[in-house]
């Protein structure tokens, strides 16, 4: 099959299995695509999503992104064959009872081991770290945040975003500004938080803005709407994308829509409508997650946005080094080390308790 040489265009889709159908191969190879999302779905095991990978990075140059929700805890696509990773509230936890130093070595690890996994089966990827605080209110979030308190969730956010980098991997920091203080899922609801905008600055921005100084390569933001600052959701809002993540932040990264089938998408109109506010706001990609149908439809219809600094904002995005060599790496003592470290975090009981995610069970 010849190599389509076609720039990566702003829309990210998803496939149906274990590999590329027909109609798959055609629709990654339209002209508005330029990534695809991974899910339980497509995992059988390590050598069918090698070989999946390989394949979906053979269609193009550059190659397709490939991407997947795999922060650990009750959000882990990838199970057998990879290392079992901990909520993000046990780095937490592990801050209050062993102190900084320490919470701070394992998210290093966690982040480690994640994306060295990940890059070794050609996944360029994951979207993590989840930024949001733990308000004890949003059980879509629970226990895949680090803390309560922005300082921790920062310290711990950038440790593992440290350890992603030594693994091949940028980061995603979601979902801008912040989904704990609402009780609603935006996966089935438009959740509305009514603070103020000085409110949110001394509480949920905190943990985005360190991770934007500290390199940040992606954020996703929030299907959640906050009237006080803004009548659309934080992902169709120019006010959250433009004037306060790009110019008061600083962050020049990529911006991921989080799914626009979602319903917290759902009040903005159709696939077609939905893509376009979000291009607007300051998207730089829209994902479109398990409605091939709707892919489709948006393929056919999108008048594709003026975006001058996609190519660069996604390449910054694409895995590093050879997916050969992190195969290789896997069979180290330092990797081996650093992977029965995270494993000794241990996985409590609780861990998956919640409300599904995707497709987490």
């Amino acid at each position: 099959m010849t190599t389509l040489q076609l720039p990566r265009g702003p829309v990210m889709a998803d496939v149906a299995a274990f590999s590329l159908s027909d109609e798959e191969r055609q629709r990654l190879c339209h002209p508005l695509v330029g990534g695809v999302i991974l899910f339980r779905r497509n995992f059988h095991n390590i050598e069918q999503l090698k070989a999946l990978t390989a394949e979906i990075r053979t269609l193009r140059n550059p190659a397709l992104l490939i991407a997947v929700d795999h922060e650990g805890g009750r959000v882990q696509r990838f199970i057998d064959g990879f290392t079992r990773l901990p909520p993000m509230q046990l780095l937490g936890q592990l801050w209050d009872s062993a102190g900084a130093e320490a919470a701070e070595a394992a998210a290093d690890n966690v982040g480690y081991v994640l994306a060295a996994e990940l890059r070794a089966c050609g996944v360029d990827l994951s979207f993590t770290p989840v930024l949001d605080l733990d308000w004890s209110q949003c059980a879509v979030i629970g226990n895949r945040s680090f803390h309560r308190d922005p300082a921790v969730v920062s310290a711990l956010a950038v440790a593992l975003q440290r350890g992603l980098a030594r693994g091949g991997m940028g980061s995603c920091g979601k979902h801008f500004p912040g989904h704990g203080f609402v009780e609603g899922d935006s996966h089935h609801v438009i959740p509305v938080d009514a603070r103020s905008l000085d409110a949110l600055r001394s509480d949920d921005l905190k943990p985005f803005a360190a991770l934007a100084a500290a390199g940040m390569a992606s954020v996703m933001p929030a299907h959640v709407v906050y009237p006080a600052v803004d009548s659309q959701p934080a992902g169709f809002s120019r006010v959250w994308l433009q004037d306060i993540l790009r110019a008061e932040l600083g962050f020049d990264g990529a911006i991921f829509s989080d799914d626009l089938t979602m319903e917290g998408a759902a009040g903005v109109g159709d696939i077609v409508a939905r893509a376009e506010a979000a291009f607007v706001a300051g998207c730089d990609m829209a994902l479109v997650c398990n409605r091939p149908d709707l892919a489709d439809d948006l393929l056919a219809r999108l008048v594709p946005p003026a975006l001058p600094k996609l190519a660069e904002r996604l390449q910054r995005m694409a895995g590093q080094g050879e997916v050969a060599d992190w195969q290789t790496l896997l069979g180290s003592e330092a990797f081996r080390a650093a992977q029965q470290a995270v494993l000794q975090l241990g996985l409590p009981r609780e861990t998956l308790q919640g409300p599904i995610v995707g497709e987490a069970y």
